[in-house]
């Protein structure tokens, strides 16, 4: 059993955060609107040309794995990727919505490209932070705490770029240069996750990474852990609801809500229950067990995708109703993604305790390419639902007039899409069982 961590790497670890809450937020709620309402991009093609960074992402991670695996240093193999990644991935990200090209046709091409740089950047440090807390310490207390705060600053830094991002893209009657003053205030929680973390863990142990086989030989471990395979694949289609809610939050505020700062109340009611009820599940999952955890969080967010659907089409202008509906998601939200991360830490260690062979960035890679293919089918699943309603895009400083038609696709795809994909997930957690975490448990 591990000795119990310093403090500073109680509160160090989970300042990573910052840099995959936003990563995770704001790509899947501005990149969209963006691109179709200041570029004029089409929603279908603007879907596209989302998934297509993510794309990468997913073949690029589990190599990004490799290469954190097979890195030694003093201060480990993970440290040197979390710091350089973290801050490679902020500038990168600036210049996403740097507005070099303005509205012209090559300024889609340049929003694609850049993108596409910082995915890169960002797997470099995503993959061996997620890598790192099953090196750590091998007490699943320990990890659990790890992760209980890395869900809480996740959400704390969701919130925070949930609202004011917006506020800072939409808040320039230059809709360009918003959006370049939100790309460098979002670009600095990179950074910050990265240095922080670095910092923060330098009193951590330093895991031991053993001898690393080649990628595809590893990439069968990885396909023999099946828990870990039935997890990964419910993660994928679960988070691809979430990132269709994250879409969808901007249109379902300007086109059905039609309410001031809907926008913003929303997204706060979408987060806020993730802080308020992180105790809540923690004791939820000491009393039921992480998979019942999952479960019952899991059905709360598909309850609230329901709720959702019926409140945009009987009282799509009641600001309270959809806000009380969208903090029901918001609950299941926090649960699923604190079940989900210690279920996965759960699987990295028990595979390393029947093997003898550390791995985790192989396993961390393969589910941060997992996590990144959820995320980016979101938008494209409700670019779709645009698309199909006749929703018409436009470039900054025009505005066009909807048909009623894109208000129906905007609720079907901010509602029903999000609770068919969570509860989707569900049924294959029935092939799922808790694996054995200890060396001990495993020989028996």
């Amino acid at each position: 059993m591990s000795a119990p961590l310093a403090r500073s790497v109680r509160v160090g670890y989970p300042l990573g955060s910052f840099a995959t809450g936003a990563f995770g937020t704001v790509p899947g709620l501005l990149l969209l609107p963006y691109l179709t309402d200041s570029l004029g991009v089409a929603a279908g093609l603007a879907g596209a040309l989302v998934l297509l960074p993510k794309v990468w992402d997913v073949i690029f991670n589990p190599i990004a794995g490799r290469i954190s695996d097979r890195t030694v240093t003093k201060i480990g193999p993970r440290r040197p990727f979390v710091v350089w990644g973290g801050l490679a991935a902020g500038i990168l990200f600036m210049l996403i919505f740097a507005g070099v090209m303005g509205t012209s046709r090559g300024a889609p091409v340049w929003v694609v490209g850049s993108f596409i740089l910082c995915a890169t950047a960002y797997a470099f440090f995503q993959v061996p932070y997620c890598a790192m807390p099953a090196e750590i310490t091998d007490d699943e207390r320990e990890r659990s705490g790890l992760l209980t705060g890395r869900v809480a600053v996740i959400a704390f830094v969701i919130l925070v770029c949930g609202a004011l991002a917006p506020m800072i893209a939409n808040g320039n009657a230059d809709r360009i240069a918003g959006y370049r003053a939100m790309g460098v205030f979002v670009g600095a929680f990179f950074i910050i996750g990265g240095v922080g973390t670095f910092i923060g863990t330098r009193r951590a142990p330093v895991g031991t990474v053993g001898r690393s086989e080649s990628l595809r030989a590893q990439l069968r471990v990885a396909a023999a852990n099946k828990p870990y395979l039935v997890l990964l694949v419910c993660f994928i289609i679960q988070g691809a609801g979430i990132a269709t809610i994250l879409a969808g939050v901007n249109y379902f505020a300007e086109q059905v809500t039609r309410t001031s700062l809907a926008g913003t109340v929303l997204f706060a009611a979408f987060i806020a229950p993730v802080i308020i009820f992180m105790p809540m599940w923690s004791r939820i999952g000491r009393r039921t067990g992480n998979l019942r955890g999952f479960v019952i969080a899991s059905l709360l967010f598909t309850l609230g995708g329901l709720l959702i659907t019926v409140v945009g089409f009987v009282a799509g202008t009641n600001l309270v109703l959809a806000g009380v509906a969208v903090a029901v998601i918001g609950v299941g939200y926090a649960g699923e993604q604190v079940f989900a991360l210690a279920m996965l830490a759960d699987c990295i260690a028990a595979d390393t305790a029947r093997t003898g062979v550390a791995q985790g960035g192989v396993f961390a890679g393969i589910w941060t390419a997992g996590e990144t293919l959820g995320y980016a089918l979101g938008p494209g699943v409700f670019s779709l639902f645009l698309q199909f309603s006749g929703y018409i895009s436009t470039t900054a400083g025009h505005t066009v007039v909807q048909p009623p038609s894109a208000a129906v696709g905007i609720i079907l795809g901010f509602g029903i899409a999000p609770a068919v994909l969570m509860a989707g997930g569900l049924i294959l957690l029935r092939w799922y069982h808790a694996p054995a975490t200890d060396k001990a448990a495993v020989a028996a």
